[in-house]
């Protein structure tokens, strides 16, 4: 299931206080690991088997209370946040000094339509984004993960958004694990 991604030339080290967003302390707090890479790449073969282990039609519409996401808009919602955090990791390691705007995820989910599409596709695009993340981290000069800038109205740094990932899909994951797999299969 792996496929290869190479080795950071220079790793991230762990974001502290005031390097990503303090909603997502908790978050980052979870993501084990002191470079971000190799968090990522350890997890994409998590998620991946995680997800391909799932029968299609037991979790089709599946949601674990009425307004709450499905099991593969939370998929969906994952790839959208990722590629949206790689995004601002460019612009700051890049040098971009403009602030960079925040986005509606509930407005982003609804637009896509995710619940339409196979597991599998959602599967195939979740690897692509996160191999594409792996290959723009790990060839980051050492300079570039301690580059800053404001996101959203906060402070962030390259390897704090990089962790923010990490953690945003840990936090899914725990929240798949306990409130959606456990439940007996019922109507919307």
């Amino acid at each position: 299931m792996a496929s290869s991604i190479p080795r950071s030339r220079f790793p991230s080290g762990r974001p502290g206080p005031g390097e990503y967003a303090s909603y997502a302390r908790e978050d980052v707090d979870a993501a084990q690991g002191d470079d971000a890479v190799g968090v990522l790449a350890r997890q994409r073969d998590e998620v991946l088997g995680f997800f391909a282990a799932l029968d299609e039609r037991a979790v089709e519409g599946l949601r674990y209370a009425p307004g709450k996401w499905t099991v593969k808009e939370v998929l969906g919602h994952m790839i959208d946040d990722e590629r949206i955090f790689l995004y601002r990791a460019l612009c700051l390691a890049r040098g971009e000094p403009r602030e960079l705007p925040g986005f509606d995820e509930k407005l982003y989910a609804e637009g896509a339509d995710f619940e339409t599409r196979p597991l599998a596709d959602l599967l195939v695009e979740y690897r692509l984004v996160r191999d594409a993340s792996l290959a723009f981290f790990a060839g980051l000069p050492a300079a570039a993960w301690l580059r800053h800038g404001v996101v959203n109205g906060y402070p962030a740094t390259v390897r704090g958004l990089a962790f923010h990932v990490a953690g945003h899909e840990l936090h899914h994951l725990r929240i798949l694990h306990e409130r959606y797999l456990p439940l007996p299969r019922t109507s919307q």
